[in-house]
């Protein structure tokens, strides 16, 4: 099971370039409804939020695109690609002659988790890079203002924004590994899919109720945008490198799970 061909054909699959047109398509909504409504004017209170400085620059648009998809939006292409990996093959009934050929279980998961991986990273590194093109044409090539004042150069905002892309790949990972367990347990994709994107919303809302007080930082939602914390004229590490600590713990508890588990499985479909 070459990754190669793994690659080839989760890349010819429809539901991939549906995706990758979805993520295209957002930074050209913004752009329409900044259009249409005019440029953010702030708050009453005269509070300067992210959203507030998305037309300042190329380099604002884009962080407020990964701002606004972060949290939900971003979550759907990694529980898609992950999720349909091996139930996919199960509810095509091609699963047991795939370990037929022979191909060993656990280099059939290694190679579709890999895949599924790199379509996930692909598509969160896809959704910035269309923003920061067409910021850049609309709002100009300028330094990216901050919410807290101040500025960073075109050529220090860059590396921050990629270092806001690779936490929030990071931070996605705990959703990879829950559409891929449930995956390994379930012939039904939409299944695995829904069931990730559903725990990764409970996830949210356990992190809404304050009444759960230091708790809530065991939960990997509690820092799904701590990248922000990358926006500043001194870049803050510690909520990314818990948050980071949290979500690869997390990730690694459910592969091995579902690697345990379907080493163990009968498979008939």
């Amino acid at each position: 099971m070459p990754l190669r061909v793994e690659a080839v054909r989760q890349l010819k699959r429809r539901r991939t370039l549906v995706m990758a047109a979805v993520l295209g398509a957002l930074p050209f909504v913004l752009l329409i409804a900044f259009a249409v409504g005019g440029s953010p004017d702030g708050r009453a209170d005269n509070r300067v939020t992210l959203m507030d400085t998305a037309t300042a620059s190329g380099a604002n648009f884009a962080a407020t695109c990964l701002f606004v998809s972060a949290g939900f939006l971003l979550v759907i292409p990694v529980a898609l690609f992950c999720g349909d990996t091996v139930a996919s093959e199960a509810s095509w009934s091609s699963l047991r002659y795939l370990l037929a050929a022979p191909v060993p279980r656990a280099r059939l998961l290694w190679s579709k988790l890999a895949v599924a991986l790199a379509f996930s990273a692909a598509a969160i590194v896809l959704l910035p890079l269309v923003a920061l093109a067409v910021g850049g044409v609309a709002y100009g090539w300028g330094p990216l203002r901050l919410p807290t004042g101040g500025s960073l150069a075109a050529g220090e905002a860059l590396p921050r924004l990629a270092v806001a892309v690779v936490f929030i790949f990071v931070s996605q990972l705990v959703t990879a590994g829950l559409a891929f367990w449930l995956s390994t347990r379930t012939d039904a994709p939409l299944g695995a899919v829904g069931g990730a994107v559903g725990l990764t919303i409970i996830g949210n809302v356990l992190d809404a109720v304050t009444a759960l007080g230091s708790w809530r930082e065991f939960l990997p939602a509690h820092w799904q945008f701590a990248w922000a914390d990358a926006l500043q004229p001194q870049p803050e590490w510690g909520g990314m490198l818990k948050g980071t600590a949290v979500s690869v713990a997390c990730a690694l508890v459910l592969f091995a799970l579902a690697f345990r588990g379907f080493a163990r499985k009968d498979i008939v479909s």
